[in-house]
Parts: structure tokens; C-alpha cells; sequence
């Protein structure tokens, strides 16, 4: 539209050729383009930037979980070490204490033999004693009495008999027979025998006495002696036992302490991992990403610099006097000579008789609507050729239909996404009583597990600062390509245009004819050929243009596969970066059950009741956030979704009316009434 409202000038003002004006479009086009050139170079040096500090943040993120894992595995291995070492402690102790209780049971066993020896033979010594007490008494008082003294000595023999002396049994051996033998032959000399062998016996059994005597409180001490060292051997056992088994305990419970420590270890090596492997991906993507964006910038900054060359080259041949000098001599009459079918040709795509209702209809449904969609289409369809109108209104139909889907993805997401916050505020805030709840309780939290939980919300703030930041770039981004291409879809029209009122005239000066000389010799010599223009030159021109317009063509090309590959480029990372977001997110909520579970002091708890309290307000804060372009303040969806429906008929009814076809026109009382079934197909 643009071209053709610059042909019209050119066709009303004789002094502007489409040369000049085609000059002046390459002149704006050049400061535009160094403009956005340098534009593009300082948002180049903020992302750059932002690549850099990105880069190292990571860098030091992955090497601070490279060390820490290290450390991980070296405690482990000492960890594991110990407990083995532990293992082998706590057997070799089990196996004294088997060992101390295996030696008590057979002390215990020898000791009840020597019991019972000691038993057996102190009994033999107190019945030898009393039978030689009655033997000695006996003899004493019974002398005569050869039978009573004879059975007091056979007594003797029997109960005491392995106790005594060999020399004193022969002796009360050799007595009892002399006894026997008197008191059967009644013999009175023997009697005497007797007497005299008595008082020898008297005397020996009385030292038998007192040695059987002594040899009792012998044996009687032998046995407290050994009744103690048996109860000091007990007890020397016992205590070994004791102290063994405390040592066990002690070992046991070190070596417990040191499986759960372990245990413990392998489950922070495995997060600590799980962060290296996100943040090392998170860290490639992004290298690629910002290596793929230098390349293209000093792809696009290569093209934009070429491209402003090829304009100043082409605004320096269009501006030379060979070729300005011909347009200012040759367009204007050129024009002119083909004034009455040109402009009449403009004129029979300006304006149609059908506008003027198409601009009426739309206006009045406009006005019923409430529509600024139908009234800015009302104005353009009253001022813009008939062509441009029905492209107009069809462009405007399916913009309105992608709003359409746009919406409706947008309504769904915000769907999604408020239920999610709904539910995230609820369980946040149930977090926090439960919390409240147990402060009451717990004295004590992990410090280390709540500095960990820190460290990663800073890293999740900042990934969500980057994000937000790529967000940024990639809508700022995607409006300059969007611009970009609409500047060379422009330009290359421009061109185009110029190209053909170029190429319109050097074929129209190709059949030019002019008078032949006469055959006068007196004649002054005239023209020989007819004039051509400058041919030779237009070739450059036109060459020039038509690089311009295929730079232009590449230059859109381009700027839409770079448009594509920043969307793919944008929507990898921003996936990449949810899963390490979910990863740390994951990461701590596992510490954070962690520190619920070894929560042992008031100050842990409430560290951890702050850090829960943070994640409720940045919820409620998303859900602030969410509350403009989500939660309806005014026309709700519905609405909006009939009224756009009602502007898309309204177009394809304005359609119908450029087309020729009768179509009502609205009801002041009421919404426009539309035919029944009428569609228009694209």
C-alpha cells in the first residue's frame, strides 16, 4: 500500500521521482538498520554478560558439589571402615565373654568336686576323731574289759582305718589279735600282756588324735583358701565379663551410630549427584545456547552490516547523476504519456462501490459491539484500496481466531496453574501449623541441613531470575525478528516496486523510434539510432535492486529459521532448567523431611518454619501475580469468547458484502442478526 500511495505522489507531484523515493526508503532503511544494528549489539553485550556470570555461578555450583562429594566418599570409606573394624571388635569381645563364662562354669565344676571331696573326707576325719575319743575312753576306763575295749578298737579300725599310719594299723592289728587269742585260751599272763599293749595303744591313738586333729584344721583351711580363690576367681571373671560386655555396648553403639551416619552419607552423596548432574546439563545447555547465539550475532551483525552496505551502494548509484539525471528527465513525461491507463488502473483497485458498506456495516456493529477491532477495520476499509480490504479483513479474522486459541491455551493454563497454587497455599499453610504445632515439642533442628535448604532456594531464586531473564531476551527476541521480518517483507515490496517502474521504462525506451537523418549531404547531422536510454547504467541499477531485494529475502529467511531456533534454543533450556529446578525443589523437600525427622531443638525448627513460610508467601505471591491475567476483573471468558465470535461473523458478513452478496445490515435495538449456516471459507 505504501508503493502505491508513493506512485500516486509520484503521478500528482511531477518533482518527486520514484527514483527519489525509492532513495528515500533505502535512507530511512539505513538508519533504521544501524539503529537496530547497535540496538541489537547492546542487547547482545547484556546477554553476553549474563552468559558470563551465569557460567561461573554454575561452574562454582559443580565444583563446591564435585568437593563435597569427594568428601561424601571419603567419609563413607572411613565410615565403612570403622564399622568393619567395629564388627571384628564386638566378635573377638563376644568371644572372651563365651570364653570368661566357659572358664566360670568349669572353676564352678572343680570347685563343687573339691566341695564334696572336702565333705567327704572332713566327715571321715570328724567320725575318726569321735570313734578314737570313745576307743580312748573306753580303754581307760574298760581296761579289764577285753570284749568292750576289743569293739571300741575294731570301731577304730573300721571308721579310721585309711586314715592311720601304716605303723599304726600293724600295732592295733597285732593288739586286736592278742586280744582274740587271749580270750580264747583264758590266760592269765596274756591278760597282763594285754594291759601292758593297752597303755602303748592309749598313748598311740592319742597322737593319732591330735595328728587327725591337726590334719582337720589343715584340711579345713585348705578349703577356705580354696573357697576363696574360687570366689576371687569368680569375681575376676565376672568383672572381665562386665567390663567386656560394656565394651561391647559402647563398640555396638559406636558402630550403630556409624551405619546410620553412613547410611546417611550415601543418601547426601546421591542428592548431591542428582544437583551435579542437573546443574553439569544445565551448565552444557546453556554453553550451547550462548555459543549458538554469539554465532548467530555475528551472523545477523555480518548480515545487518552487509545489508546497510548494499543500501548506501544502492542509494549511491540511485543518487548519481547518470541515473537521477535520467528519471528527473525521462520518468516525469514517461509518466505522463501513460497517465490516462496507469492511474486509471490505481483508481479501479483503490476504491470499489462496495466499500463504503462494508465501512457503514462494520462501523454500525462496531458501535452495537463495543468493538475497537470492527471500528479501526471500519476506517481502514473507508481509506485503503479494495484489495487491501478484503486481505484486510481476512488477516483480521484469523488473527482473531489465533487470539482465540491463544486465549483458550492461556484459560487452560491459568486453570492449571491456579489449582496448583490453590493447592500449594493450602498445603503451605497447613505446613505451617503443623510446624507451629511441633515447635512446641522440639528443642532443637539440623543447622547444616537448614543452611543446605538455604543455599538450594538461592540457587532456585536465581534459576528463576535466569529464567525469567531468558524470558525476557526471548520476548524481546522474538519482537525484533517479528519486526525484522515485517521491515523486510516491507523493503522487499518497496524493492520489487521499484524494480518494475525501472524495468517498465527501460522496456518502454527499447521500442523508442526516432526521425532517420535525410539524404542531404547540407542536412546537420541528426540521430542515427533511435534513443534507448542508458541502458549500460540501468544494468548496474537494476542488478543492485535486485541483490537488495534477494539480501532482503534472505535476510527474512534467515531471521525466521534464527526465530525458530531461538524458540527451540528457549524452550530446551527453560525445560532443562524446570527439571533442575524440580530436581532442587525434590532435593529440598528431602531435607526438609530430613530435618522434620532429626528435628531435636526449637531453633531448627523454626529455621525450617521460615523457610516454609517463605515458600506460602511466594505462592501467594504467584498467586498475586496470577490474579491480572487469570482471575477475570472484568468482562469474564465467556463473554469475551462470544464477543470475539461475534466480530469474526461480522467480518466474514463485511466479506460478503465486498463480494456483491446482500447481507443485513444490524438493528439499532439489538446485535446484528446473521443468515443462518453462513460460513466463510478461507
Amino acid at each position: 500500500m505504501k508503493v502505491v500511495l508513493a506512485l500516486t505522489c509520484v503521478a500528482s507531484a511531477s518533482t518527486v521521482t520514484p527514483t527519489q523515493k525509492v532513495i528515500q526508503l533505502l535512507q530511512g532503511m539505513m538508519a533504521k538498520g544501524k539503529e537496530e544494528k547497535q540496538a541489537e549489539e547492546v542487547r547482545f553485550s547484556k546477554f553476553k554478560q549474563w552468559c558470563e556470570n551465569t557460567d561461573s555461578e554454575k561452574s562454582k555450583a559443580i565444583a563446591k558439589e564435585k568437593a563435597t562429594i569427594e568428601e561424601l566418599d571419603a567419609e563413607i570409606g572411613v565410615l565403612n571402615a570403622d564399622v568393619e573394624s567395629l564388627a571384628k571388635e564386638i566378635a573377638s569381645l563376644d568371644k572372651d565373654v563365651d570364653t570368661y563364662k566357659t572358664d566360670i562354669k568349669a572353676a564352678t565344676e572343680v570347685r563343687g568336686q573339691e566341695r564334696s571331696d572336702y565333705s567327704a573326707t572332713h566327715q571321715d576325719y570328724s567320725e575318726s576323731l569321735d570313734a578314737l575319743d570313745r576307743a580312748i575312753q573306753t580303754l581307760k576306763k574298760m581296761a579289764a574289759d577285753v570284749p568292750q575295749s576289743q569293739e571300741s578298737l575294731l570301731q577304730v579300725q573300721q571308721v579310721a582305718g585309711k586314715l592311720l599310719p601304716e605303723h599304726a594299723r600293724r600295732v592295733l592289728a597285732a593288739f586286736l589279735q592278742s586280744a582274740r587269742a587271749g580270750d580264747i585260751h583264758n590266760q592269765a599272763p596274756e591278760a597282763n600282756a594285754y594291759e601292758f599293749q593297752g597303755g602303748g595303744i592309749i598313748d598311740m591313738l592319742e597322737d593319732l588324735k591330735n595328728k587327725f586333729r591337726s590334719e582337720r584344721s589343715d584340711l579345713e583351711k585348705e578349703e577356705l583358701n580354696q573357697k576363696h580363690d574360687y570366689e576371687m576367681m569368680v569375681q575376676t571373671l565376672n568383672d572381665e565379663i562386665e567390663g567386656a560386655e560394656k565394651e561391647r555396648s559402647r563398640k555396638a553403639e559406636s558402630k550403630s551410630n556409624k551405619q546410620k551416619r553412613s547410611a546417611e552419607a550415601v543418601g547426601e552423596k546421591a542428592d548431591e549427584e542428582a544437583d551435579l548432574a542437573a546443574d553439569s546439563k544445565y551448565l552444557s545447555d546453556l554453553t550451547s545456547e550462548c555459543t549458538v547465539k554469539s554465532k548467530d550475532f555475528e551472523q545477523r551483525q555480518k548480515l545487518r552490516g552487509e545489508e546497510i552496505e548494499a543500501i548506501g551502494q544502492a542509494i549511491d548509484i540511485l543518487a548519481s547523476p547518470d541515473v537521477s539525471g535520467a528519471a528527473d528527465k525521462h520518468l516525469p513525461s514517461l509518466l505522463q504519456k501513460g497517465k490516462s491507463h496507469s492511474f486509471a488502473q490505481l483508481r479501479s483497485v483503490a476504491k470499489s462501490p462496495n466499500q463504503e458498506k462494508v465501512a457503514l456495516y462494520l462501523q454500525q456493529v462496531a458501535a452495537q459491539l463495543g468493538s475497537t477491532v470492527l471500528a479501526q477495520a471500519a476506517e481502514h476499509a473507508e481509506a485503503d484500496p479494495f484489495k487491501k480490504v478484503a486481505k484486510m479483513i481476512k488477516n483480521l479474522i484469523i488473527k482473531l481466531k489465533e487470539e482465540a486459541n491463544e486465549e483458550a491455551e492461556h484459560t487452560g493454563w491459568c486453570n492449571t496453574e491456579l489449582t496448583t497454587n490453590k493447592q500449594t497455599r493450602e498445603r503451605k499453610t497447613a505446613d505451617v501449623e503443623n510446624l507451629h504445632s511441633e515447635i512446641e515439642e522440639m528443642k532443637a533442628s539440623n543447622a547444616k541441613l537448614s543452611l543446605e535448604i538455604g543455599e538450594l532456594q538461592d540457587d532456585i531464586s536465581a534459576l528463576e531470575k535466569a529464567m525469567a531473564k531468558a524470558t525476557e531476551d526471548r520476548a524481546a527476541e522474538k519482537e525484533k525478528n517479528k519486526a525484522t521480518i515485517a521491515d523486510a517483507q516491507a523493503a522487499q515490496e518497496a524493492v520489487a516496486n521499484a524494480l518494475q517502474v525501472l524495468k517498465d521504462f527501460y522496456d518502454k525506451a527499447k521500442e523508442a523510434t526516432a526521425l532517420t537523418q535525410g539524404v542531404s549531404e547540407d542536412a546537420p547531422e541528426t540521430f542515427s539510432e533511435p534513443y534507448k536510454g542508458q541502458q549500460g547504467e540501468s544494468g548496474g541499477v537494476l542488478g543492485m535492486l535486485e541483490v537488495i531485494q534477494s539480501d532482503f529475502a534472505r535476510l527474512e529467511t534467515d531471521t525466521k529459521a534464527a526465530e525458530a531456533e531461538g524458540k527451540e534454543e528457549y524452550e530446551q533450556y527453560m525445560g532443562d532448567s524446570k527439571t533442575d529446578k524440580a530436581v532442587k525443589q525434590t532435593d529440598i523437600k528431602n531435607k526438609s523431611d530430613k530435618v522434620t525427622r532429626q528435628a531435636e531443638s526449637l531453633s531448627q525448627l523454626e529455621e525450617e518454619l521460615g523457610g516454609t513460610q517463605k515458600e506460602l508467601d511466594a505462592a501467594m505471591d504467584y498467586y498475586d501475580k496470577l490474579k491480572p491475567s487469570c482471575v477475570s476483573a472484568g468482562v469474564n471468558y465467556d463473554d469475551r469468547v462470544k464477543q470475539r465470535e461475534e466480530e469474526i461473523q461480522s467480518l466474514k458478513e463485511a466479506l460478503k458484502i465486498l463480494r456483491g452478496e446482500d447481507v443485513p445490515m444490524p438493528i439499532e435495538s439489538g446485535r446484528p442478526e446473521y443468515e443462518t449456516g453462513a460460513s466463510f471459507q478461507e
